[in-house]
Protein backbone atom coordinates (compact mmCIF):
# COMPACT_ATOMS: atom_id res chain seq x y z
CA UNK A 1 0.00 0.00 0.00
CA UNK A 2 1.27 3.34 -0.88
CA UNK A 3 2.45 5.73 2.01
CA UNK A 4 -0.43 8.71 1.82
CA UNK A 5 0.86 12.21 1.85
CA UNK A 6 -0.80 15.14 2.67
CA UNK A 7 0.65 18.56 1.14
CA UNK A 8 -0.18 21.97 3.12
CA UNK A 9 0.60 24.92 0.72
CA UNK A 10 -0.41 24.49 -3.16
CA UNK A 11 2.13 27.13 -4.74
CA UNK A 12 5.21 26.37 -7.08
CA UNK A 13 7.15 24.27 -5.05
CA UNK A 14 3.96 22.22 -4.23
CA UNK A 15 3.47 21.73 -7.88
CA UNK A 16 3.30 24.37 -9.74
CA UNK A 17 6.80 24.09 -11.22
CA UNK A 18 5.70 20.47 -12.73
CA UNK A 19 1.86 21.64 -13.70
CA UNK A 20 3.22 22.23 -17.52
CA UNK A 21 6.48 20.50 -17.55
CA UNK A 22 6.65 16.96 -19.47
CA UNK A 23 6.26 13.64 -17.43
CA UNK A 24 9.83 12.57 -18.66
CA UNK A 25 11.09 15.46 -17.31
CA UNK A 26 12.69 14.81 -13.40
CA UNK A 27 10.42 16.90 -11.32
CA UNK A 28 11.01 20.06 -9.68
CA UNK A 29 8.23 20.12 -7.35
CA UNK A 30 6.90 17.72 -4.67
CA UNK A 31 3.57 16.54 -6.15
CA UNK A 32 6.05 15.94 -9.18
CA UNK A 33 7.95 13.45 -7.88
CA UNK A 34 5.24 12.10 -5.65
CA UNK A 35 3.12 11.44 -9.14
CA UNK A 36 5.95 9.93 -10.06
CA UNK A 37 6.69 7.61 -7.72
CA UNK A 38 4.54 4.42 -6.54
CA UNK A 39 5.62 4.00 -2.87
CA UNK A 40 3.51 7.77 -2.83
CA UNK A 41 -0.22 8.33 -2.88
CA UNK A 42 -1.18 12.50 -2.68
CA UNK A 43 -4.76 11.92 -1.14
CA UNK A 44 -5.15 15.62 -0.04
CA UNK A 45 -3.88 19.16 0.24
CA UNK A 46 -5.10 22.07 1.86
CA UNK A 47 -4.56 26.13 1.12
CA UNK A 48 -6.43 29.20 1.32
CA UNK A 49 -6.72 30.57 -2.05
CA UNK A 50 -9.70 28.79 -3.74
CA UNK A 51 -8.35 28.65 -7.50
CA UNK A 52 -4.67 27.89 -6.38
CA UNK A 53 -6.24 25.05 -4.08
CA UNK A 54 -8.77 24.07 -7.31
CA UNK A 55 -6.26 23.99 -10.06
CA UNK A 56 -3.39 21.90 -7.76
CA UNK A 57 -5.74 19.33 -6.82
CA UNK A 58 -7.09 18.56 -10.09
CA UNK A 59 -3.98 18.71 -11.76
CA UNK A 60 -2.23 16.06 -9.53
CA UNK A 61 -5.34 14.27 -8.19
CA UNK A 62 -5.95 15.29 -4.94
CA UNK A 63 -8.91 13.72 -3.82
CA UNK A 64 -9.34 15.79 -0.84
CA UNK A 65 -9.10 19.25 -0.86
CA UNK A 66 -9.26 21.77 1.70
CA UNK A 67 -9.07 25.69 2.88
CA UNK A 68 -7.59 24.72 6.17
CA UNK A 69 -6.22 22.10 8.50
CA UNK A 70 -9.68 22.29 10.14
CA UNK A 71 -11.36 21.14 7.12
CA UNK A 72 -9.47 18.05 6.63
CA UNK A 73 -11.10 16.68 9.86
CA UNK A 74 -8.14 14.65 9.93
CA UNK A 75 -7.28 12.65 12.83
CA UNK A 76 -4.03 11.01 14.22
CA UNK A 77 -1.95 8.49 11.55
CA UNK A 78 -4.55 9.38 8.69
CA UNK A 79 -1.04 10.35 6.91
CA UNK A 80 2.04 8.76 6.59
CA UNK A 81 3.94 11.98 5.31
CA UNK A 82 2.87 15.88 5.50
CA UNK A 83 4.70 18.21 2.80
CA UNK A 84 4.84 21.67 4.39
CA UNK A 85 5.40 23.82 1.47
CA UNK A 86 3.29 27.15 3.02
CA UNK A 87 4.37 30.36 3.16
CA UNK A 88 7.38 30.88 6.20
CA UNK A 89 5.20 32.58 8.40
CA UNK A 90 2.67 29.30 8.29
CA UNK A 91 5.72 26.81 8.81
CA UNK A 92 5.57 26.53 12.42
CA UNK A 93 2.15 26.57 13.40
CA UNK A 94 2.13 23.78 10.79
CA UNK A 95 4.92 21.82 12.05
CA UNK A 96 3.05 22.38 15.36
CA UNK A 97 -0.23 20.45 13.92
CA UNK A 98 1.69 17.86 11.64
CA UNK A 99 3.51 16.72 14.66
CA UNK A 100 -0.14 16.08 16.26
CA UNK A 101 -0.84 14.17 13.32
CA UNK A 102 1.44 11.92 14.48
CA UNK A 103 2.96 10.64 10.64
CA UNK A 104 5.87 8.81 10.02
CA UNK A 105 7.71 11.86 8.76
CA UNK A 106 7.51 15.51 7.51
CA UNK A 107 9.01 17.15 4.95
CA UNK A 108 9.16 20.89 5.40
CA UNK A 109 10.49 24.18 2.98
CA UNK A 110 12.93 25.91 4.82
CA UNK A 111 13.20 27.72 6.98
CA UNK A 112 11.23 25.97 10.10
CA UNK A 113 9.88 29.12 12.06
CA UNK A 114 10.71 32.90 11.71
CA UNK A 115 13.58 32.91 14.13
CA UNK A 116 16.14 30.20 14.74
CA UNK A 117 14.96 29.96 18.57
CA UNK A 118 11.76 28.83 17.66
CA UNK A 119 13.37 26.66 14.94
CA UNK A 120 15.59 25.03 17.36
CA UNK A 121 12.68 24.16 19.68
CA UNK A 122 10.48 22.88 16.64
CA UNK A 123 13.15 20.40 15.76
CA UNK A 124 13.68 19.30 19.47
CA UNK A 125 9.95 18.64 19.89
CA UNK A 126 10.30 16.44 16.36
CA UNK A 127 13.48 14.65 17.98
CA UNK A 128 11.49 14.13 21.63
CA UNK A 129 8.35 12.48 19.75
CA UNK A 130 10.60 10.14 17.40
CA UNK A 131 9.36 11.51 14.24
CA UNK A 132 11.56 11.80 11.39
CA UNK A 133 11.55 15.67 10.25
CA UNK A 134 13.66 16.59 7.07
CA UNK A 135 14.30 20.16 5.66
CA UNK A 136 14.36 20.88 2.01
CA UNK A 137 17.38 21.90 0.96
CA UNK A 138 17.71 20.18 -2.22
CA UNK A 139 21.06 20.10 -3.15
CA UNK A 140 21.76 17.80 -0.34
CA UNK A 141 20.60 14.85 -2.12
CA UNK A 142 21.75 16.32 -5.86
CA UNK A 143 23.81 12.80 -7.09
CA UNK A 144 26.66 14.59 -8.47
CA UNK A 145 27.16 16.60 -5.42
CA UNK A 146 27.19 14.05 -3.29
CA UNK A 147 29.72 12.01 -5.63
CA UNK A 148 32.17 14.60 -5.11
CA UNK A 149 31.57 14.97 -1.19
CA UNK A 150 33.08 11.21 -1.56
CA UNK A 151 35.75 12.40 -3.33
CA UNK A 152 36.57 14.97 -0.88
CA UNK A 153 36.59 12.60 1.71
CA UNK A 154 38.37 9.90 0.71
CA UNK A 155 40.67 12.62 0.03
CA UNK A 156 41.16 12.57 -3.82
CA UNK A 157 41.02 16.72 -3.98
CA UNK A 158 43.58 16.78 -1.13
CA UNK A 159 42.90 19.19 1.95
CA UNK A 160 40.42 22.21 1.87
CA UNK A 161 42.01 25.86 1.39
CA UNK A 162 39.12 27.90 1.07
CA UNK A 163 35.66 28.66 -0.70
CA UNK A 164 33.52 31.52 -2.32
CA UNK A 165 29.87 31.09 -2.39
CA UNK A 166 27.75 33.86 -3.91
CA UNK A 167 24.15 34.34 -3.64
CA UNK A 168 21.10 36.81 -4.01
CA UNK A 169 17.81 37.65 -2.39
CA UNK A 170 18.76 37.43 0.77
CA UNK A 171 21.17 36.14 3.84
CA UNK A 172 17.94 34.15 5.29
CA UNK A 173 16.06 33.49 2.21
CA UNK A 174 18.70 32.21 -0.22
CA UNK A 175 22.04 32.07 1.96
CA UNK A 176 20.46 29.41 4.28
CA UNK A 177 20.97 27.50 1.34
CA UNK A 178 24.57 28.64 0.55
CA UNK A 179 25.51 27.93 4.00
CA UNK A 180 23.58 24.51 3.97
CA UNK A 181 25.50 23.47 0.73
CA UNK A 182 29.05 24.69 2.41
CA UNK A 183 28.19 22.62 5.05
CA UNK A 184 27.86 19.77 3.04
CA UNK A 185 31.30 19.96 1.69
CA UNK A 186 33.50 21.21 4.88
CA UNK A 187 31.40 20.52 7.82
CA UNK A 188 30.11 22.37 10.24
CA UNK A 189 30.66 26.17 10.00
CA UNK A 190 30.56 29.40 12.58
CA UNK A 191 30.65 33.46 11.40
CA UNK A 192 33.79 34.91 11.46
CA UNK A 193 33.12 38.53 10.61
CA UNK A 194 29.96 39.97 7.90
CA UNK A 195 30.84 43.00 5.54
CA UNK A 196 29.09 45.10 2.80
CA UNK A 197 24.93 44.35 2.53
CA UNK A 198 22.63 45.58 0.01
CA UNK A 199 18.52 45.02 -0.60
CA UNK A 200 18.45 43.33 -3.89
CA UNK A 201 14.83 41.51 -3.37
CA UNK A 202 13.39 41.81 0.71
CA UNK A 203 13.24 45.03 2.87
CA UNK A 204 13.72 42.57 6.17
CA UNK A 205 16.57 39.98 4.41
CA UNK A 206 19.62 41.61 2.75
CA UNK A 207 22.23 39.74 0.76
CA UNK A 208 25.51 40.24 2.87
CA UNK A 209 28.91 39.20 1.92
CA UNK A 210 30.63 37.44 4.86
CA UNK A 211 33.69 35.10 5.57
CA UNK A 212 32.25 32.12 7.46
CA UNK A 213 34.94 29.10 8.48
CA UNK A 214 35.15 25.65 9.02
CA UNK A 215 34.48 24.65 12.50
CA UNK A 216 36.91 21.67 12.21
CA UNK A 217 40.18 23.07 9.58
CA UNK A 218 39.56 27.07 10.04
CA UNK A 219 40.01 27.68 6.45
CA UNK A 220 37.58 30.95 5.58
CA UNK A 221 34.71 30.62 3.27
CA UNK A 222 33.54 33.46 1.56
CA UNK A 223 30.09 34.25 1.45
CA UNK A 224 29.69 36.73 -1.36
CA UNK A 225 26.44 38.97 -1.86
CA UNK A 226 25.45 39.25 -5.70
CA UNK A 227 22.54 41.56 -7.10
CA UNK A 228 19.49 40.00 -7.95
CA UNK A 229 18.37 42.99 -9.70
CA UNK A 230 21.10 42.81 -12.14
CA UNK A 231 21.60 38.41 -12.70
CA UNK A 232 20.31 35.62 -10.23
CA UNK A 233 23.46 33.42 -8.76
CA UNK A 234 24.04 30.47 -6.71
CA UNK A 235 27.52 29.78 -7.48
CA UNK A 236 29.67 27.61 -5.11
CA UNK A 237 34.04 26.90 -5.84
CA UNK A 238 36.13 24.90 -3.56
CA UNK A 239 39.03 24.96 -3.63
CA UNK A 240 41.45 21.91 -2.63
CA UNK A 241 45.83 21.93 -2.89
CA UNK A 242 44.86 19.41 -5.82
CA UNK A 243 42.17 21.00 -7.71
CA UNK A 244 39.08 23.06 -7.87
CA UNK A 245 35.36 22.14 -7.46
CA UNK A 246 33.00 24.53 -9.15
CA UNK A 247 29.12 24.60 -9.43
CA UNK A 248 27.55 26.81 -11.54
CA UNK A 249 24.38 27.75 -12.65
CA UNK A 250 22.61 26.61 -9.05
CA UNK A 251 24.01 23.13 -9.48
CA UNK A 252 23.34 22.75 -13.44
CA UNK A 253 26.49 22.46 -14.11
CA UNK A 254 29.78 21.57 -12.64
CA UNK A 255 33.45 22.73 -13.30
CA UNK A 256 36.35 20.85 -12.32
CA UNK A 257 40.21 21.66 -12.55
CA UNK A 258 43.37 19.83 -11.22
CA UNK A 259 46.50 21.01 -10.45
CA UNK A 260 49.35 20.51 -13.09
CA UNK A 261 52.91 21.57 -13.31
CA UNK A 262 53.06 25.65 -14.77
CA UNK A 263 54.75 24.43 -18.17
CA UNK A 264 56.29 28.26 -18.59
CA UNK A 265 57.50 28.85 -15.05
CA UNK A 266 59.48 25.90 -13.46
CA UNK A 267 58.26 25.79 -9.09
CA UNK A 268 54.97 26.77 -9.90
CA UNK A 269 51.38 24.89 -9.96
CA UNK A 270 48.53 26.18 -11.71
CA UNK A 271 44.81 25.12 -12.57
CA UNK A 272 44.65 23.17 -15.63
CA UNK A 273 41.82 24.07 -18.29
CA UNK A 274 38.47 23.62 -16.75
CA UNK A 275 36.14 20.67 -17.46
CA UNK A 276 32.52 21.00 -17.71
CA UNK A 277 30.27 18.18 -16.61
CA UNK A 278 26.13 18.63 -16.99
CA UNK A 279 24.81 19.22 -13.44
CA UNK A 280 22.24 16.39 -12.59
CA UNK A 281 20.41 19.06 -9.37
CA UNK A 282 17.29 18.15 -11.52
CA UNK A 283 17.17 14.81 -10.20
CA UNK A 284 17.55 15.71 -6.36
CA UNK A 285 13.67 16.45 -5.61
CA UNK A 286 13.32 12.70 -7.03
CA UNK A 287 15.89 11.22 -4.83
CA UNK A 288 14.67 13.48 -1.97
CA UNK A 289 11.12 11.67 -2.11
CA UNK A 290 13.36 7.97 -2.31
CA UNK A 291 15.38 9.07 0.58
CA UNK A 292 12.11 9.94 2.46
CA UNK A 293 10.58 6.58 1.72
CA UNK A 294 13.85 4.86 3.53
CA UNK A 295 12.80 6.87 5.98
CA UNK A 296 9.35 6.07 6.45
CA UNK A 297 10.64 3.05 6.43
CA UNK A 298 12.99 3.48 8.85
CA UNK A 299 15.66 2.18 6.90
CA UNK A 300 17.22 5.57 6.82
CA UNK A 301 17.82 9.28 7.84
CA UNK A 302 16.85 12.11 6.34
CA UNK A 303 19.56 14.16 4.53
CA UNK A 304 18.94 17.66 6.16
CA UNK A 305 17.49 17.22 9.82
CA UNK A 306 15.18 20.44 11.61
CA UNK A 307 18.17 20.42 14.00
CA UNK A 308 20.93 21.01 11.38
CA UNK A 309 18.79 23.22 9.74
CA UNK A 310 17.76 25.34 12.86
CA UNK A 311 21.74 25.47 13.24
CA UNK A 312 21.87 26.79 9.92
CA UNK A 313 18.83 29.20 10.51
CA UNK A 314 20.91 30.52 12.97
CA UNK A 315 24.06 31.38 11.37
CA UNK A 316 22.09 33.05 8.79
CA UNK A 317 20.36 35.41 11.21
CA UNK A 318 23.86 36.41 12.52
CA UNK A 319 24.78 37.49 9.10
CA UNK A 320 21.42 38.98 8.57
CA UNK A 321 21.29 41.16 11.62
CA UNK A 322 25.04 42.35 11.08
CA UNK A 323 23.46 43.23 7.34
CA UNK A 324 21.24 45.24 8.76
CA UNK A 325 23.43 46.86 10.95
CA UNK A 326 25.94 47.67 8.12
CA UNK A 327 22.66 49.57 6.17
CA UNK A 328 21.21 51.64 8.76
CA UNK A 329 24.96 52.97 9.66
CA UNK A 330 25.18 53.48 5.83
CA UNK A 331 21.92 54.98 5.47
CA UNK A 332 22.21 57.51 8.56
Amino acid sequence: MAYKVLIIGCGAIAGGYDAERSPDDWPLSHAGAIARDERFELVACVDPVIGTRKRFAERWNASVAEASLEGLSAKPGDFDLIVIASPTQHHAEHLEWALTMEPRAVFCEKPLAENAQSARKLALDYQTAKTPLAVNFTRRWAPDLNRLVEEIENEDWGELIGAVGTYTKGAVHNGSHMVDLMEMFVGPVRLHSAGPALLDCWDDDPSVSAILTANDMGQPLHLVSGDAQAVTQFELVLNYDLGEIAMRDGGMRIEIRRVEENPHFKGYRQLGAPESIPGRYSEAMTLAYENLAKVIARKAYPKVSGSSAAETQAICEEIRAAGLQYLRKYQE
